[in-house]
């Protein structure tokens, strides 16, 4: 007899772990001070969808929660896209974009204050991984963890057509 997981229960667990993925990401930037650069934070796009998506999938009947589950397998196989190029661009395998760095700030209209805030701007780079654990930066993490997600959602998808 072998552990059986229903649509919901699919749905219900991806939303958790990708939840807690980018809520660690956000614990990196607000309360340890870690800067995101550009790359770092189009990564977290598909997470700021496919949560909710998992979440809906979690309230579909289990026919149209199976293709909820192969929606969250593509969102995430994209997101393993994503962290395996930023991871690509730290490690030098390939140039990332030109433009990876700091947005411009947020502007009163006033001309000393724009200028008081440019001479405050940190660039966050694309090509330098600010934290390493096991060797992989949060970028290499977020491929791992999204790959994971994808073949747990695609899994699920695939089983419960059989159930």
């Amino acid at each position: 007899m072998g552990f059986r997981l229903n649509v919901r229960q699919a749905a219900l667990a991806v939303a958790l772990v990708a939840a807690a993925t980018v809520g660690g990401a956000l614990v990196f930037q607000y309360v340890w001070g870690y800067q995101p650069c550009k790359l770092c934070l189009e990564q977290r796009y598909p997470y700021y969808l496919g949560i909710p998506l998992a979440l809906v999938t979690a309230l579909l009947p289990p026919r149209w929660g199976r293709i909820g589950l192969w929606a969250l397998a593509l969102v995430f196989l994209v997101s393993a896209g994503m962290g395996t190029y930023h991871a690509g661009v730290e490690w030098g395998f390939w140039l990332g974009p030109a433009d990876c760095g700091g947005g411009p700030p947020a502007s009163s209209g006033n001309v000393g204050d724009l200028l008081g805030q440019l001479s405050n701007i940190r660039v966050v780079s694309c090509t330098a991984a600010a934290w390493r654990f096991l060797g992989l930066s949060l970028a290499g993490w977020n491929a791992l963890i999204s790959v994971a997600l994808a073949v747990f959602a695609g899994y699920a998808a695939w089983k419960g057509r059989k159930a």
